[in-house]
């Protein structure tokens, strides 16, 4: 530590003014002040403490409007907490200026390093909004020495300059799902840019009114731009898109619908694995799997139990095999060719005697025309997966959050590929 004092706070002595010129110029730089300088830099209780004061060469800014204007008095001091340097705490002091505005009248001076009345530095502030990018926002907290609002709020501020000044001109195909945010059925709905794998926008709960205020807050113009939309089969979403964006091709999504038929043949085996209790209760205890892996991802094991199975004229089976030719819907060019084969399967599926089957083909039948729209735009939710998976791990690394608000901040800075403050010097 005296050494840290021999080299920063000297007195007059040729080489202690010039480490303490270096010292100015990294300040100076890295706030990128023009109008400003510094005055002193010093040391008290192992803090490093930049005096500012004002270039009298210099007109001072409105904070308002911009315009230079004549001093009008002063504020008195403030102290701003900056970044780091060398592992040492830095604070800023400046006593700010009021201006006399020809136009706002009397406001506070621009401070280019000061963000309304936060204590802390913009460039601060990015540091920790970058950092919570990686780690919860709380880890942020105790590395930095702040409370977990701090870093809230730097988050808040790199968010709300992002939404303000990313590009949405370009958004054409859209994915809408909705994502569970704790326990308890408490859902938040995702609306993701299919092309450049981002969130757009992100409300609570999976309701019609939750989708309205999405398209409300998108506007007309950006609206009419979009050309298609990839979703489940939830009602309120189809209900919402068909009657806010008329002129684009609703495309529901091959996972979902890949999953009910999964479903519908997880049921049958349970179904069948009832009425054999009691004859024989082995004979499809763990098969699960058998009948909902890939044929060529099954094991030799696998593969001989399916085997076994395949001649005993089971439920399950006959099951597994409209599985496996539905797998051929997807491979179509053409609409109307695989309009042809699913009606087909359709048939196979109704006169299969198979209830959870029938009960699958007949919601294929009820939404047939928007399934086939996939062929028209060849567009899915498999990237809106992978995005849900990595806000689960947004929300996992912080072990939760308690409000729908901290939660959205959370999915934009991490999923929305926001733009960020230009800052002179790059920290992190």
């Amino acid at each position: 530590m005296n050494l840290f004092r021999y080299f920063l706070v000297g007195t007059i002595s040729q080489e202690r003014r010039i480490r303490f010129m270096l010292v100015e110029s990294i300040v100076r730089k890295t706030l990128a002040i023009n109008r400003h300088r510094v005055e002193k830099v010093v040391q008290e209780d192992g803090r490093l403490v930049v005096y500012l004061t004002a270039d009298k060469r210099c007109h001072l800014l409105c904070s308002a409007c911009g315009l230079k204007g004549p001093g009008y008095d002063r504020l008195p001091q403030r102290r701003w907490q900056h970044v780091p340097l060398w592992g040492v705490p830095v604070d800023l002091v400046y006593a700010p200026h009021r201006v006399d505005c020809a136009r706002c009248g009397i406001k506070v001076e621009v401070l280019p390093w000061s963000h309304g009345k936060s204590p802390v530095s913009v460039p601060l502030s990015l540091v920790l909004a970058t950092w919570a990018k990686l780690l919860a926002w709380q880890v942020v907290a105790q590395l930095f020495g702040f409370h977990w609002n701090t870093v809230r709020k730097a988050v808040n501020n790199v968010v709300d300059y992002g939404l303000e000044h990313r590009d949405t001109d370009n958004v054409l195909y859209v994915g809408i799902d909705e994502i569970s945010r704790r326990k308890g059925h408490v859902y938040q709905t995702q609306v993701y840019d299919l092309t450049e794998k981002r969130l757009l926008w992100t409300g609570e709960d999976r309701t019609s009114k939750t989708l309205e205020d999405f398209f409300d807050q998108w506007g007309p113009e950006r609206c009419q731009k979009i050309e298609a939309v990839c979703c489940d089969m939830w009602a309120p979403y189809v209900d919402v898109i068909k009657s806010r964006l008329p002129n684009a091709i609703l495309v529901f999504d091959k996972f979902h619908i890949v999953r009910h038929l999964m479903d519908a043949v997880d049921q049958v085996r349970r179904d069948e694995a009832k009425q054999n209790d009691t004859e024989d209760p082995a004979l499809l205890k763990n098969t699960r799997y058998i009948w909902l892996k890939n044929p060529w991802n099954l094991t030799e094991l696998q593969q001989t139990k399916l085997r076994d199975l395949q001649n005993r004229n089971l439920k399950i089976f006959r099951a597994y095999l409209l599985k496996e030719a539905f797998r051929r819907f997807w491979s179509y060019t053409y609409q109307a060719w695989a309009e042809k084969y699913l009606n087909q399967w359709f048939w196979w599926a109704t006169h299969s005697r198979i209830e959870p089957i029938r009960n699958f083909a007949w919601l294929l039948r009820d939404h047939q025309d928007d399934i086939l729209n996939y062929f028209k735009v060849r567009i899915d939710n498999g990237a809106v997966e992978g995005l849900n998976n990595k806000a689960k791990s947004i929300c996992h690394r912080a072990y939760g959050y308690r409000c729908s608000e901290t939660f959205a901040l959370a999915m934009y800075h991490g999923l929305g590929k926001l733009p960020m403050p230009v800052l002179t010097h790059k920290f992190v």
